[in-house]
């Protein structure tokens, strides 16, 4: 099922993009496949905070975290141990939201890849609130894996399990997703941020998931308006055409009318309501842009 996705694949393989996986559905049907070589579980990197965000949304919905649960609420022996200067940039005072929307206060986002593998603290939740703040939460947007990584760390706090475990009877086995491989902390807390390995095909169930606004087979797995919330606009954001239309709870605003979850290296999760579609691109590739310009270019006139 190539016919769809050949001026794609023509134009990727011109500029080397270094596509792996492609799927395309178009009112639940796949429309368009592609791989390689084969469809193997690969690192989805950040694609992994959308799956986060479910988890959150759905702990909002059982009651166990709000909008406003504040960190020191939810881990009070940690509430104080950052030195600040003025008690407005005490981490202890970053909401949900403000994790959800990356505007926790950061200049230099804690809990990179880099800083992950070579921090001594293995708590890290400790050490992320023992980090003051550079300015107050939720003024402006700054991309933060460590702020994902304390939702995951929310959530496990306040449902008693990992989000891993969480998300396995409501999302990823009515998916068909079985037996996740997902990252953990050193004391085995769901990484959230990255490390979650799935199938480009299985990326693209998650994707048809979201375009039903949560529904799966008769069965609604995430709240509708859950779904709606956490994929519109919170903050304003800057960077190129398709990094600059603003940001949701761990989800991308696009141009096009769309808005994705998406991952270094090129893993793309695109839903496009307007045209029941939704495009799955698993690559090794650093030009994200370009990628998602060639979609625009290629795929969406055909949609």
């Amino acid at each position: 099922m190539t016919t769809l996705l050949d001026r794609f694949l023509q134009c990727t393989f011109e500029e080397q993009l270094n596509i792996l996986s492609v799927r395309v559905l178009k009112k639940g049907e796949t429309i368009g496949a592609w791989d390689l070589t084969s469809d193997t579980r690969r690192p989805q990197h950040s694609i992994s905070k959308s799956f986060t965000c479910m988890a959150v949304g759905l702990a909002i919905d059982e009651h166990k975290l709000s909008l406003d649960t504040t960190l020191g609420e939810v881990f009070p022996q940690y509430a104080h141990i950052a030195n600040v200067a003025s008690p407005a940039l005490q981490p202890s005072r970053i909401t949900v939201e403000h994790l959800l929307t990356m505007s926790s206060g950061h200049d230099s986002p804690p809990l990179w890849a880099e800083e992950r593998a070579a921090l001594v603290e293995k708590d890290w939740v400790k050490y992320y609130m023992s980090l003051p703040l550079d300015r107050a939460p939720g003024t402006q947007f700054t991309y933060s894996s460590g702020d994902s990584f304390m939702l995951s760390a929310l959530v496990q706090a306040s449902v008693g399990c990992t989000i891993q475990d969480y998300l396995t009877p409501r999302l990823f086995d009515p998916l068909g997703i079985k037996h996740v491989d997902w990252d953990a902390s050193p004391i085995g807390i769901t990484l959230g941020c990255a490390g979650l390995r799935i199938s480009n095909e299985e990326l693209s169930r998650f994707g048809q998931m979201l375009l039903q606004q949560g529904m799966w087979q008769g069965q609604q797995l995430v709240p509708k308006e859950w779904i709606e919330h956490a994929t519109s606009k919170h903050i304003a954001n800057t960077g190129s055409i398709d990094w600059s239309m603003g940001y949701g709870y761990q989800f991308w605003m696009c141009s096009h009318d769309a808005y994705r979850a998406d991952g270094a290296h090129g893993q793309f999760c695109v839903i496009l309501p307007a045209k029941e579609a939704v495009i799955a691109i698993t690559s090794e590739e650093d030009r994200m842009q370009e990628i998602l310009n060639v979609v625009w270019q290629e795929i969406l006139p055909l949609l």
